[in-house]
């Protein structure tokens, strides 16, 4: 048997910021996504289709370098 230590910085030392996100508009669905990470400007929740609503919350700091951000 194996035990995995992890290298990854401890939470309390990680940085929060209000970030823009996506929620799902179904009650009954836990989906969002950041905004920047969204390819759409009005973006449908990919795990049950339902319009999705602009938000924000308190999340850990990240930046998408990705070159496939183009919103239409």
């Amino acid at each position: 048997m194996h035990m995995y230590h992890s290298r990854k910085r401890p939470l309390d030392d990680t940085p929060l910021e209000m970030t823009p996100v996506w929620s799902c508009s179904n009650e009954n669905c836990k989906g969002w996504m950041r905004d920047n990470f969204s390819l759409s400007v009005a973006p449908v929740c990919p795990q049950c289709h339902s319009v999705m609503v602009k938000g924000e919350r308190n999340l850990i700091a990240l930046a998408n370098t990705s070159h496939n951000q183009i919103k239409q």
